[in-house]
Parts: C-alpha cells; structure tokens; sequence
C-alpha cells in the first residue's frame, strides 16, 4: 500500500513538473496588424526652387528730389506714404539770403538800365555834332564804344537778375508729377546741400516688379519673355513680361536684376512683395526632378530612404534614395525612385520590411 502511495507521489510530481515547463514555454507569435498608411505615386516636375523669384513692384518711374541750392530746411510738408500732384511743395529751405541776393541783383538791372539810357543819349547828342562838323570821327567812335558797353553791361545786369530771381524760386521743393512719397530722407532744421535728396517720389504710371536671378537663370530671362507674378497679400496671378534685364552681376551678391512690366489692370500696392514664376515652356536647361514630403524621409546608418509599396502583395521594402535639395517642404531626389513608384509619405518610422498594409481611405 505504501508502495503504491510512492509510486503515485512521483506520478504527480512528473506530471507538475511537465506542466510547469509548458507554462514557461514561450508563446506562439501574435500575426504583426496590417498598418493603413497614406501613399504617394511619385512622378518628375520641375522644382520651383529653381523657377521661383521673390520680387518687389516698383513704379516704372521713380524720382528722388533734392533741392538746387542750399540751405536750412524750415519746413518739409511731404510725408511717408502721401499722395501728391504735380507742382504741389513738398518742402523749403530758408529763402531769407537768397531774396537779399535777388534784391540786390534786381537794384544792379536799375543801374545798369539807366546808364544804357544815359548812353544812348550821348551818342544821339555826339551824332548830331558829328554831322555839324563840330567833332572828330574819333570823338563819335568812343561815344559808340561807350554806348555798346552800357548796353552789355544791361544785359549782363538783367541776367544776373534772372539767376538770383530762380535762386529764389529753388528754396521751394516742388513735385514733378503726380505720385506716392515712398522715402523721406530729411527733416526740418537740417541743413541739406545742393542736389542732397529730401524725398523720392514714386510717380504714377506704369508698374514693374524686381526681381534678382542667379547667372544660370539668365538664359531663360530674355527681354520679352512672359513670367507669372503672384501677390503674397491675396494670392492673385498677373502676367508680366520681361523688359530689362542687367548687363552686369551687382558686386556683393553676384546676381542681375530683371525688370519685368505689369499689365495696366494690375494695381499692387508699391513695395509689396510678390512671388516671380518662371514658365516651363521658358525653361532652358531645366531636367525634370521627383519630389517627396520631407514626412517619407527615414534616416538609418547615415543613409536616406523611403518605404516603397509593392501593390502586388501590398507590402513595403525600403528603398534608398538621394536627396539633392529642399524645396519648401518637399525634398528633391536625384536618384533612387522612378515615376510611378508607391511611396509611403506617413507613418514610416513604425513599419517593418515586409509588414503588410492597407492605403488609408481605399475602400475595402
């Protein structure tokens, strides 16, 4: 009986054990879930970073006024931003000398006409004794040398008059056309020297946009050729075309400005921004390139690649790629892709190579 109770005892003991050990065993693998994602079917375009400009509308025309003479400026009517007519003052200097000279210049004119006066009176006197006989030729001669002095001597004095009357009138600063103050450069009190610049007048008429381009760029920027000009404020699209472009590189950044011509319906606000497109079909030298969002993007080992989809057996393998550059949120790959391929563009860094997934948003 005791025997028979031993024997069960380590019966039971085996079978605990053996029990024990599957318990400790490990479990079978849980199936990895099928992950929905957002794809992307690359395909070649042209990156605006190469074809996009920022620019600046100016006015064709833009004037920067300083006076002819110098002087103390008492006033200065002309504010930032006012629109003005043309002839309208837009600022003074202090006129107080000048009119001393004017003055002083009209008093020589009075002098100098009476002695023109009092000349021509003693050469008709001397005439008249010439022909009596009762004078030499010489005598006559130096009356009408006198006489042509006098008269010289007038128109001299009534130049000078002239010279120091607009002398007087340049203390007046007045605008040549009708236009926007788009710079002030002085203020009351200042003393300003001759042809120092006090305002600059933007003045109405025709618009360009400003814009600078890299030599590269220069090929496909001919005068006459057609760009998309778009405002930043309202996004609103004009079609310009190309009028000038610079003969030669600005010395510190190395680009040339182009002008190009607003159409007379576009009325943007001067000084506003703008962005300058260049057209494709003006495209000289330009290769198509693939772009991705910066959010396909997976860096391992140094190295950059995207998770491609096989729509086959709707798996991703990684596949590396190049990047060349940035534009805006999106990257520019030379190599690695080719039109057509699925990229995943969300949800990259929590996949594995092989893991099935669905497209998010494709019905099931």
């Amino acid at each position: 009986m005791i025997r028979n109770m031993q024997s069960i005892s380590r019966w039971s003991l085996v079978l605990i054990c053996v029990a024990v050990l599957v318990a400790c065993g490990k479990a079978p693998p849980d199936q990895e879930p099928v992950r929905a994602v957002k794809v992307l079917t690359v395909g070649a375009s042209a990156s605006s970073f190469d074809l996009e400009f920022s620019g600046e509308v100016r006015a064709r025309i833009e004037s920067s006024l300083g006076f002819r003479v110098a002087g103390k400026l008492i006033a200065r009517q002309a504010e930032l931003g006012q629109r003005v007519k043309a002839g309208q003052l837009l600022a003074q200097i202090d006129p107080q000398d000048y009119r001393v000279t004017a003055d002083a210049a009209a008093a020589q004119l009075i002098a100098a006409e009476s002695n023109r006066d009092v000349a021509a009176a003693d050469l008709k006197r001397y005439r008249n004794l010439f022909e009596q006989g009762f004078i030499s030729a010489a005598e006559l001669e130096r009356r009408q040398a006198s006489d042509k002095a006098a008269h010289a001597q007038w128109r001299q004095a009534q130049a000078q008059n002239t010279v120091q009357g607009n002398q007087s009138n340049y203390t007046h600063l007045l605008a040549d056309g009708s236009g926007v103050i788009t710079s002030v450069d002085a203020s009351a009190g200042q003393v300003v020297v001759v042809g120092q610049p006090v305002v600059r007048l933007a003045l109405d008429g025709p618009r360009d946009v400003v814009f600078s381009v890299s030599e590269d760029k220069l090929s496909s920027l001919k005068t006459g050729v057609v760009v998309d000009v778009r405002q930043w404020t309202d996004g609103k699209t004009f079609e310009a075309k190309v009028r000038d472009v610079s003969a030669s590189a600005d010395a510190i950044t190395r680009t040339f400005i182009v002008k190009a011509a607003l159409p007379k319906e576009a009325d943007p606000v001067l000084g506003s921004t703008v962005t300058v497109s260049l057209r494709a079909a003006n495209l000289k030298g330009e290769t198509p390139r693939i772009k991705l969002p910066t959010s396909a993007l997976r860096t391992e080992a140094g190295t950059t690649s995207v998770w491609v989809l096989d729509p086959a057996t709707m798996t991703v393998k990684a596949q590396s790629i190049q990047v060349t550059t940035a534009d805006g949120n999106d990257v520019v790959v030379d190599s690695g892709l080719q039109n057509g391929d699925q990229v995943i563009v969300s949800g990259v860094h929590v996949l594995t190579a092989g893991q099935k997934v669905s497209i998010f948003g494709a019905a099931k």
